[in-house]
Protein backbone atom coordinates (compact mmCIF):
# COMPACT_ATOMS: atom_id res chain seq x y z
CA UNK A 1 0.00 0.00 0.00
CA UNK A 2 1.54 3.56 -0.97
CA UNK A 3 1.08 6.22 1.07
CA UNK A 4 -1.43 7.95 -1.16
CA UNK A 5 -3.32 4.85 -0.67
CA UNK A 6 -3.25 4.70 3.14
CA UNK A 7 -4.31 8.64 2.61
CA UNK A 8 -7.34 7.65 1.23
CA UNK A 9 -8.49 4.48 3.35
CA UNK A 10 -6.86 4.16 6.43
CA UNK A 11 -9.19 1.86 7.82
CA UNK A 12 -7.45 -0.14 9.93
CA UNK A 13 -5.01 1.85 12.65
CA UNK A 14 -2.96 1.27 15.09
CA UNK A 15 -2.25 3.44 18.15
CA UNK A 16 0.47 3.24 20.47
CA UNK A 17 -0.42 4.30 23.86
CA UNK A 18 0.85 7.07 26.10
CA UNK A 19 2.24 5.65 29.35
CA UNK A 20 0.92 7.28 31.83
CA UNK A 21 -3.18 6.91 33.27
CA UNK A 22 -3.85 10.52 32.35
CA UNK A 23 -2.34 10.82 29.21
CA UNK A 24 -4.40 8.34 27.81
CA UNK A 25 -7.63 9.72 28.94
CA UNK A 26 -6.09 13.15 26.96
CA UNK A 27 -5.85 10.89 23.72
CA UNK A 28 -9.88 9.96 23.38
CA UNK A 29 -11.03 12.83 21.56
CA UNK A 30 -8.00 12.08 18.71
CA UNK A 31 -9.49 8.46 18.81
CA UNK A 32 -13.07 9.89 18.49
CA UNK A 33 -11.94 11.79 15.27
CA UNK A 34 -10.68 8.72 13.63
CA UNK A 35 -13.50 6.37 14.61
CA UNK A 36 -16.07 9.07 13.25
CA UNK A 37 -14.33 8.94 9.84
CA UNK A 38 -14.28 5.31 9.64
CA UNK A 39 -10.63 4.29 10.92
CA UNK A 40 -10.91 0.41 12.90
CA UNK A 41 -8.76 1.11 16.23
CA UNK A 42 -6.44 -1.08 18.39
CA UNK A 43 -4.97 0.48 20.98
CA UNK A 44 -1.32 -1.11 22.12
CA UNK A 45 -1.07 -0.36 25.44
CA UNK A 46 1.39 -0.78 28.57
CA UNK A 47 -0.37 -3.01 31.08
CA UNK A 48 -0.94 0.00 33.28
CA UNK A 49 -2.61 2.09 31.23
CA UNK A 50 -4.69 -0.77 29.51
CA UNK A 51 -7.85 -0.73 31.18
CA UNK A 52 -8.63 2.98 30.56
CA UNK A 53 -8.87 2.03 26.90
CA UNK A 54 -11.98 -0.14 28.15
CA UNK A 55 -14.14 3.09 28.82
CA UNK A 56 -13.57 4.24 25.01
CA UNK A 57 -16.58 2.32 23.21
CA UNK A 58 -14.44 3.56 19.57
CA UNK A 59 -11.43 1.22 20.71
CA UNK A 60 -12.49 -2.38 18.88
CA UNK A 61 -9.37 -4.04 20.71
CA UNK A 62 -6.75 -3.27 23.04
CA UNK A 63 -3.15 -5.51 22.88
CA UNK A 64 -1.63 -5.38 26.10
CA UNK A 65 2.22 -4.73 25.77
CA UNK A 66 4.50 -6.92 28.06
CA UNK A 67 7.47 -4.28 28.22
CA UNK A 68 9.03 -3.22 31.22
CA UNK A 69 9.31 0.62 32.27
CA UNK A 70 12.68 2.07 31.07
CA UNK A 71 13.62 -1.57 29.04
CA UNK A 72 14.13 -1.65 25.43
CA UNK A 73 12.76 -5.20 25.34
CA UNK A 74 14.09 -5.92 22.10
CA UNK A 75 13.11 -9.53 21.53
CA UNK A 76 9.85 -9.13 22.32
CA UNK A 77 9.07 -5.95 20.22
CA UNK A 78 9.98 -8.08 17.35
CA UNK A 79 8.18 -11.19 18.44
CA UNK A 80 4.90 -8.80 18.80
CA UNK A 81 5.87 -6.83 15.47
CA UNK A 82 5.67 -9.76 13.62
CA UNK A 83 2.46 -10.43 14.76
CA UNK A 84 1.30 -7.32 13.28
CA UNK A 85 2.60 -7.22 10.23
CA UNK A 86 -0.14 -6.62 7.27
CA UNK A 87 -2.47 -5.75 10.09
CA UNK A 88 -2.65 -2.19 10.35
CA UNK A 89 -2.70 0.63 7.04
CA UNK A 90 -1.65 3.41 9.40
CA UNK A 91 0.01 3.92 13.12
CA UNK A 92 -0.39 6.64 15.35
CA UNK A 93 2.35 6.91 17.37
CA UNK A 94 1.53 9.29 21.31
CA UNK A 95 4.49 9.18 23.08
CA UNK A 96 7.92 11.02 21.95
CA UNK A 97 10.33 8.22 22.58
CA UNK A 98 12.35 6.17 20.00
CA UNK A 99 11.36 3.12 21.34
CA UNK A 100 7.19 3.95 20.98
CA UNK A 101 8.20 4.46 17.57
CA UNK A 102 9.94 1.21 17.09
CA UNK A 103 6.92 -1.35 17.24
CA UNK A 104 5.27 -0.13 13.81
CA UNK A 105 8.44 0.28 12.10
CA UNK A 106 9.47 -3.00 12.72
CA UNK A 107 6.30 -4.06 11.44
CA UNK A 108 6.13 -2.87 8.07
CA UNK A 109 2.83 -0.87 8.70
CA UNK A 110 2.64 2.09 5.67
CA UNK A 111 1.77 5.17 7.23
CA UNK A 112 3.32 5.92 10.63
CA UNK A 113 2.22 9.29 12.41
CA UNK A 114 3.82 11.03 14.80
CA UNK A 115 5.61 14.11 16.06
CA UNK A 116 9.54 14.60 15.31
CA UNK A 117 9.84 13.69 19.22
CA UNK A 118 14.02 12.34 19.89
CA UNK A 119 14.89 12.06 16.67
CA UNK A 120 12.71 9.33 14.57
CA UNK A 121 13.16 10.79 10.90
CA UNK A 122 13.55 6.95 10.14
CA UNK A 123 10.48 5.23 12.10
CA UNK A 124 7.91 7.76 11.82
CA UNK A 125 7.53 8.96 7.54
CA UNK A 126 4.68 11.74 8.59
CA UNK A 127 5.90 13.64 11.60
CA UNK A 128 4.59 16.93 12.81
CA UNK A 129 7.15 19.32 14.36
CA UNK A 130 8.02 19.03 18.58
CA UNK A 131 5.45 22.17 19.56
CA UNK A 132 7.23 24.99 22.03
CA UNK A 133 6.40 25.16 25.16
CA UNK A 134 3.53 22.85 27.25
CA UNK A 135 0.33 22.98 25.00
CA UNK A 136 -2.71 21.17 26.22
CA UNK A 137 -2.09 17.66 26.04
CA UNK A 138 -5.44 17.04 24.30
CA UNK A 139 -4.73 19.20 21.53
CA UNK A 140 -1.24 18.05 21.28
CA UNK A 141 -2.75 14.38 20.62
CA UNK A 142 -5.65 15.40 18.82
CA UNK A 143 -3.58 17.15 15.47
CA UNK A 144 -2.12 13.93 14.86
CA UNK A 145 -5.79 12.92 13.32
CA UNK A 146 -4.34 15.52 10.41
CA UNK A 147 -7.85 17.15 9.91
CA UNK A 148 -11.44 16.70 11.59
CA UNK A 149 -9.75 17.42 14.92
CA UNK A 150 -11.63 20.53 16.73
CA UNK A 151 -9.54 22.25 19.28
CA UNK A 152 -10.23 22.20 23.22
CA UNK A 153 -12.75 19.04 22.68
CA UNK A 154 -12.66 17.07 26.11
CA UNK A 155 -12.26 13.47 26.44
CA UNK A 156 -14.98 11.06 27.58
CA UNK A 157 -15.14 7.93 29.50
CA UNK A 158 -18.01 5.53 29.56
CA UNK A 159 -18.50 2.24 31.18
CA UNK A 160 -21.31 -0.38 31.16
CA UNK A 161 -23.79 0.35 33.89
CA UNK A 162 -24.34 -3.37 34.60
CA UNK A 163 -20.65 -4.14 35.42
CA UNK A 164 -20.75 -0.77 37.78
CA UNK A 165 -23.70 -1.52 39.61
CA UNK A 166 -21.89 -5.38 40.34
CA UNK A 167 -19.01 -3.86 41.55
CA UNK A 168 -20.62 -1.79 43.83
CA UNK A 169 -22.62 -4.39 45.11
CA UNK A 170 -19.68 -6.66 45.73
CA UNK A 171 -18.20 -3.58 47.66
CA UNK A 172 -21.17 -3.28 49.61
CA UNK A 173 -21.62 0.70 48.09
CA UNK A 174 -24.80 0.31 46.27
CA UNK A 175 -26.68 3.41 47.44
CA UNK A 176 -24.24 4.65 49.69
CA UNK A 177 -23.21 7.95 47.18
CA UNK A 178 -19.87 8.19 48.87
CA UNK A 179 -16.93 10.00 48.12
CA UNK A 180 -13.37 9.56 46.70
CA UNK A 181 -9.99 10.49 47.25
CA UNK A 182 -7.22 9.77 45.15
CA UNK A 183 -3.98 11.24 47.35
CA UNK A 184 -1.29 10.18 45.65
CA UNK A 185 0.20 11.16 42.30
CA UNK A 186 3.16 8.72 40.99
CA UNK A 187 5.21 11.85 39.63
CA UNK A 188 6.04 13.17 43.22
CA UNK A 189 5.71 14.17 46.28
CA UNK A 190 5.56 17.99 44.68
CA UNK A 191 2.14 17.36 43.32
CA UNK A 192 0.73 15.56 46.53
CA UNK A 193 -1.66 17.71 49.00
CA UNK A 194 -0.39 17.34 52.11
CA UNK A 195 -2.15 13.60 54.38
CA UNK A 196 -3.35 15.98 57.31
CA UNK A 197 -5.42 18.14 55.10
CA UNK A 198 -7.07 15.10 53.35
CA UNK A 199 -7.59 13.72 56.80
CA UNK A 200 -9.49 17.27 57.85
CA UNK A 201 -11.46 17.23 54.83
CA UNK A 202 -12.37 13.78 55.06
CA UNK A 203 -13.76 14.28 58.56
CA UNK A 204 -15.77 17.44 57.74
CA UNK A 205 -17.45 15.69 54.78
CA UNK A 206 -18.02 12.51 56.53
CA UNK A 207 -20.04 14.98 59.64
CA UNK A 208 -22.14 17.27 57.38
CA UNK A 209 -23.08 13.88 54.97
CA UNK A 210 -23.00 11.00 56.43
CA UNK A 211 -21.10 9.75 53.55
CA UNK A 212 -17.82 7.24 53.47
CA UNK A 213 -14.87 8.29 51.71
CA UNK A 214 -13.02 6.05 49.07
CA UNK A 215 -9.24 6.38 49.01
CA UNK A 216 -8.15 4.86 46.12
CA UNK A 217 -4.70 4.32 44.49
CA UNK A 218 -1.59 1.90 43.94
CA UNK A 219 -0.42 -0.37 45.86
CA UNK A 220 2.54 1.67 46.84
CA UNK A 221 0.11 4.89 47.64
CA UNK A 222 -1.73 2.62 50.57
CA UNK A 223 0.39 3.60 53.28
CA UNK A 224 -0.17 7.48 52.76
CA UNK A 225 -4.03 6.57 52.39
CA UNK A 226 -3.45 4.34 55.58
CA UNK A 227 -1.97 7.39 57.42
CA UNK A 228 -5.19 10.00 56.29
CA UNK A 229 -7.67 6.99 57.42
CA UNK A 230 -5.94 7.16 60.64
CA UNK A 231 -5.96 10.57 60.97
CA UNK A 232 -9.61 10.49 60.39
CA UNK A 233 -11.20 7.37 62.10
CA UNK A 234 -14.57 6.00 61.02
CA UNK A 235 -14.60 8.27 58.11
CA UNK A 236 -12.52 6.34 55.08
CA UNK A 237 -12.06 3.00 53.54
CA UNK A 238 -8.86 2.24 51.78
CA UNK A 239 -8.69 0.51 48.67
CA UNK A 240 -5.70 1.79 47.40
CA UNK A 241 -3.54 -1.61 46.01
CA UNK A 242 -7.02 -3.42 46.62
CA UNK A 243 -8.99 -2.67 43.49
CA UNK A 244 -7.57 -2.88 39.52
CA UNK A 245 -7.28 -0.10 37.90
CA UNK A 246 -10.57 -0.80 36.03
CA UNK A 247 -12.11 -0.99 39.43
CA UNK A 248 -10.85 2.21 40.37
CA UNK A 249 -12.02 3.80 37.08
CA UNK A 250 -15.33 2.11 37.93
CA UNK A 251 -15.61 3.87 41.73
CA UNK A 252 -14.78 7.09 40.50
CA UNK A 253 -17.73 6.89 37.86
CA UNK A 254 -20.18 6.67 40.62
CA UNK A 255 -19.07 8.82 43.22
CA UNK A 256 -20.88 11.63 44.23
CA UNK A 257 -17.54 13.81 44.47
CA UNK A 258 -14.01 13.22 44.15
CA UNK A 259 -10.74 15.33 45.44
CA UNK A 260 -7.51 14.80 43.78
CA UNK A 261 -3.93 16.32 43.22
CA UNK A 262 -3.17 16.65 39.34
CA UNK A 263 -2.54 12.84 38.66
CA UNK A 264 -4.42 10.12 36.00
CA UNK A 265 -7.35 9.95 38.51
CA UNK A 266 -7.92 13.39 38.09
CA UNK A 267 -8.50 13.61 34.30
CA UNK A 268 -10.69 9.83 35.01
CA UNK A 269 -12.88 11.76 37.13
CA UNK A 270 -13.20 14.76 34.47
CA UNK A 271 -13.93 12.45 31.84
CA UNK A 272 -16.74 11.06 33.20
CA UNK A 273 -17.92 14.45 34.43
CA UNK A 274 -18.21 13.85 38.23
CA UNK A 275 -17.52 17.04 40.58
CA UNK A 276 -14.35 17.55 42.00
CA UNK A 277 -11.97 19.23 43.03
CA UNK A 278 -7.81 19.26 41.84
CA UNK A 279 -5.04 20.54 44.05
CA UNK A 280 -2.31 21.88 42.19
CA UNK A 281 1.39 22.17 43.41
CA UNK A 282 4.14 21.59 41.43
CA UNK A 283 2.48 21.95 38.40
CA UNK A 284 0.32 23.90 35.98
CA UNK A 285 -3.16 23.87 35.21
CA UNK A 286 -2.80 25.62 31.93
CA UNK A 287 -1.55 22.78 30.81
CA UNK A 288 -3.15 19.87 31.78
CA UNK A 289 -6.07 20.59 33.50
CA UNK A 290 -9.10 18.38 33.82
CA UNK A 291 -11.61 19.27 31.45
CA UNK A 292 -14.85 19.46 32.78
CA UNK A 293 -17.73 22.05 33.46
CA UNK A 294 -17.79 20.52 37.01
CA UNK A 295 -14.49 20.44 38.07
CA UNK A 296 -13.04 23.17 40.50
CA UNK A 297 -8.92 23.56 40.33
CA UNK A 298 -7.14 25.27 43.90
CA UNK A 299 -3.81 26.90 42.39
CA UNK A 300 -1.98 28.95 44.74
CA UNK A 301 0.57 30.44 42.72
CA UNK A 302 -0.82 33.91 42.20
CA UNK A 303 -1.99 34.42 45.98
CA UNK A 304 0.93 33.15 47.68
CA UNK A 305 3.06 35.52 44.98
CA UNK A 306 5.38 31.95 44.24
CA UNK A 307 8.11 32.99 41.39
CA UNK A 308 8.83 29.26 42.12
CA UNK A 309 5.64 28.07 40.23
CA UNK A 310 4.96 25.99 38.47
CA UNK A 311 8.55 24.26 38.71
CA UNK A 312 7.64 20.79 37.64
CA UNK A 313 9.74 19.49 39.88
CA UNK A 314 9.08 15.82 41.71
CA UNK A 315 10.49 17.31 45.15
CA UNK A 316 10.36 21.25 46.39
CA UNK A 317 13.67 21.89 45.80
CA UNK A 318 13.59 24.27 48.48
CA UNK A 319 11.21 21.96 51.10
CA UNK A 320 8.56 23.74 51.87
CA UNK A 321 6.12 23.13 49.42
CA UNK A 322 4.23 26.21 50.24
CA UNK A 323 1.85 25.54 46.75
CA UNK A 324 0.20 22.73 48.55
CA UNK A 325 0.47 22.95 52.56
CA UNK A 326 -0.98 26.96 51.78
CA UNK A 327 -4.61 25.00 50.52
CA UNK A 328 -6.62 24.82 53.31
CA UNK A 329 -8.75 22.01 54.03
CA UNK A 330 -11.90 24.71 54.10
CA UNK A 331 -11.09 25.79 51.02
CA UNK A 332 -10.78 23.16 49.22
CA UNK A 333 -14.53 21.82 50.81
CA UNK A 334 -16.02 25.02 49.24
CA UNK A 335 -14.57 24.54 45.85
CA UNK A 336 -16.20 20.90 46.37
CA UNK A 337 -19.66 22.56 47.05
CA UNK A 338 -19.70 24.76 43.88
CA UNK A 339 -18.40 21.59 41.66
CA UNK A 340 -21.50 20.09 43.32
CA UNK A 341 -23.78 22.70 42.22
CA UNK A 342 -22.43 22.97 38.68
CA UNK A 343 -24.66 21.44 36.14
CA UNK A 344 -23.12 18.90 33.50
CA UNK A 345 -21.74 20.06 30.04
CA UNK A 346 -23.82 20.99 27.50
CA UNK A 347 -21.57 19.44 25.05
CA UNK A 348 -18.13 17.30 24.46
CA UNK A 349 -16.50 20.01 22.31
CA UNK A 350 -16.33 23.26 25.12
CA UNK A 351 -13.08 24.87 24.94
CA UNK A 352 -11.14 24.50 28.34
CA UNK A 353 -11.40 28.07 29.22
CA UNK A 354 -14.70 27.82 29.73
CA UNK A 355 -14.87 24.17 31.53
CA UNK A 356 -12.25 24.79 34.09
CA UNK A 357 -12.98 27.39 37.30
CA UNK A 358 -9.40 28.21 37.92
CA UNK A 359 -8.43 30.25 40.83
CA UNK A 360 -8.44 34.82 40.05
Amino acid sequence: MTLRDADRAPARSLIIAPQWIGDAVMAEPLLAVLAARGERITVAALPWVAPVFQGMPQVGETEVLPFAHGRLDWVARRRIARSMRGRFDIAYVLPNSIKSALLPWLAGVPLRVGYAGEGRPLLLNRRRPNPSGRPPMVDFYGALAGGGYVAGARPRLQLPAAATASLLSTLGLEGAGFWVFAPGAEYGPAKRWPAAHYAALARSLHGSSGRPVLLLGSAGEAPLCAEIAAAAPGTCRVLAGQTTLLEAVTLISAARGVVSNDSGLMHVAAAFGVPQVAVFGSTSPLHTPPLSARAEVVWLKKELELDCAPCFDRRCRFGHTRCLTGVAPERVEAALARALDAPPARAAGTPPSQSVNLPT
